[in-house]
């Protein structure tokens, strides 16, 4: 069964850094666009930044020469890295990836969530 799962966040101050990192298992064929979400209470998911297989990055404007979204494809894994965070940056961050797995003797193509991490940034 294909999982993604997160590590890294936590409580920083303001100025601080902190690296999110994804990683997917279950029989992981490969992936294929890669996406970090953030989400507030009382606010729907916000896209944050977006990587394709070739490392073709996007950032929303807020966080862009802040924030930098990579990729192993070897490890089939992802990472956030926020720099110069600020309050307004507190959420619970997601992983979102278009996942190519096997399945007996086939392969199928799905899209995939992490379970989330809490970024709680305050002095």
């Amino acid at each position: 069964q294909v999982q993604l799962v997160e590590s890294g966040g936590g409580l920083v101050q303001p100025g601080g850094s902190l690296t999110l990192s994804c990683a997917a298992s279950g029989g992981v064929f490969s992936i294929g666009n890669i996406a970090w979400y953030r989400q507030t209470p009382g606010k729907q998911r916000e896209l944050v930044a977006t990587i394709t297989p070739d490392g073709v990055t996007t950032y929303i404007d807020p966080v862009k020469g802040r924030f930098t979204i990579s990729r192993n494809n070897a490890k089939k894994s992802m990472n956030l890295h926020m720099n110069n965070l600020k309050p307004e940056d507190t959420a619970v961050y997601y992983c979102n990836a278009d996942i190519t797995y096997f399945i007996v003797f086939d392969k199928r193509r799905g899209t995939y969530w992490g379970q989330g991490t809490q970024v709680a940034v305050s002095s």
